[in-house]
Parts: C-alpha cells; sequence; structure tokens
C-alpha cells in the first residue's frame, strides 16, 4: 500500500518561487489495483509519480511506502564516467543484492545487448545505448510496485519487442502505477485511475469512468 498525505509541490525558478503543481494529494493505493495517473500535459503526472517513486520530495506532506516500490522503469540517473558494468554494479550493491552481484550484472549485461561497449564508460554510449542500459537496470530488480512514465526502449525492433516483453512478465506480479498517453496501454495494464486536474487528484476505482471524466474535463 501507499499512501500519499496531503501533498503540495512547486518548484523554484528563475523568478522566484511557482505556482504550485499539486495542492492538498491525498491517495491510498491499494496494493492489488494497477494505477494510471490521467490528466493534461503539465497537469503535474509525473511530478506525482516520481514523488511516489521518491525520486523527488513533496513541498509539503508525505508519502508512506509499505511495500517496495522501483524508480520510474528505463530511467535514473547513470554515472557517466564509469563503465556500463560498474554502474551495473553500484545499483546492485545499492539495492543490497550483493549476495546475486555476478548474476545481476550478467543479466543486465545480456539484456542490453551492449556487448564490448558494457565496459566502455557511459559517457561515449549513444542515447539509444544508455537507453537500453537503463531499461535493464530496471528490469533486473524485483518490486513490489513498478512506477512507468511512458516507457519506451530504445533499439531495433526485435529489442523493442523484448523490452515490451520484460516489462508484461514483471507487471505480472506486481502492481503497476503508470503515466501514458496512450490509452490502449494504460488498458492493457491498468484497472482504476487517478486524474490529475489543476494540481488536484480524484480517484477513479474503474479506469473507462477515469477516463471518461478526464476527456469530459479537457473539453470543458
Amino acid at each position: 500500500m501507499i499512501i500519499v498525505q496531503d501533498v503540495y509541490k512547486r518548484y523554484m525558478t528563475d523568478h522566484g518561487v511557482g505556482k504550485w503543481v499539486l495542492q492538498g494529494i491525498d491517495l491510498t493505493i491499494p496494493p492489488s489495483r494497477n494505477i494510471a495517473l490521467i490528466g493534461v500535459n503539465g497537469a503535474g503526472k509525473s511530478t506525482l509519480l516520481r514523488i511516489i517513486g521518491g525520486m523527488d520530495f513533496p513541498t509539503r506532506g508525505r508519502v508512506e511506502r509499505q511495500s517496495r516500490v522501483s524508480w520510474p522503469v528505463g530511467q535514473g540517473g547513470l554515472e557517466p564516467t564509469l563503465t556500463g558494468r560498474q554502474n551495473a554494479k553500484f545499483v546492485c550493491r545499492i539495492h543490497g543484492h550483493k549476495d546475486e552481484l555476478r548474476e545481476r550484472v550478467e543479466f543486465i549485461q545480456d539484456f542490453s545487448e551492449l556487448g564490448e561497449a558494457f565496459d566502455e564508460p557511459v559517457q561515449t554510449y549513444s542515447n539509444g545505448m544508455r537507453s537500453r542500459l537503463q531499461f535493464s537496470l530496471s528490469m533486473a530488480f524485483k518490486f513490489d510496485v513498478y512506477i512507468s512514465d511512458e516507457v519506451t526502449a530504445a533499439g531495433d525492433a526485435n529489442f523493442r519487442r523484448k523490452a515490451a516483453d520484460a516489462f508484461r512478465s514483471v507487471a505480472a506480479g506486481a502492481s503497476v502505477i503508470m503515466v501514458s498517453h496512450d490509452e490502449a496501454t494504460l488498458k492493457q495494464f491498468c484497472q482504476s485511475a487517478v486524474w490529475i486536474h489543476k494540481g488536484r487528484a480524484s480517484w477513479f476505482e474503474d479506469l473507462d469512468e477515469g477516463l471518461r471524466a478526464y476527456r469530459e474535463g479537457s473539453r470543458g
């Protein structure tokens, strides 16, 4: 279960304090539901997703995580001066898998299809190579909840199919909180929805009801 309590968020800008992106968000996300975060561009979906995943912090309020939550799938920082292998080892140690380090690093190396580049500095990688490494890192660890923000994987068609299959596989044994503008993707993975509108959140147990409210609200 994830509990979001009275969360507010705004950012500093070059002109001072910015407007509120999120205002008084209260949510209780049950472990048995896959959730779609929906709303127009700039509504705060990605901000809320990062706060839920611990990648960002609320200006006010708090988030209680009673389960193991991933970072956004296919994202996450890489140290450019380290090799792909060194980055993989570092992430494994952070997530407490020293005893399985070799097995997980081998998985990341094989899945990413980087070949000899796995032992070269990440700063020499193309954007596509970085994306493949980041996605492979996300698939190497088991979480209770996977969070996904427009998840995509770079590479050829075969790699993209493999990545999609891998995400479906991990999602089948866990919960998902997802941002996507593709309704077909949301309907494939999610049952419920949170509509972010004017900085506030509305919970819909049924995804279709949430999508309908979002469409009607967008027209208004």
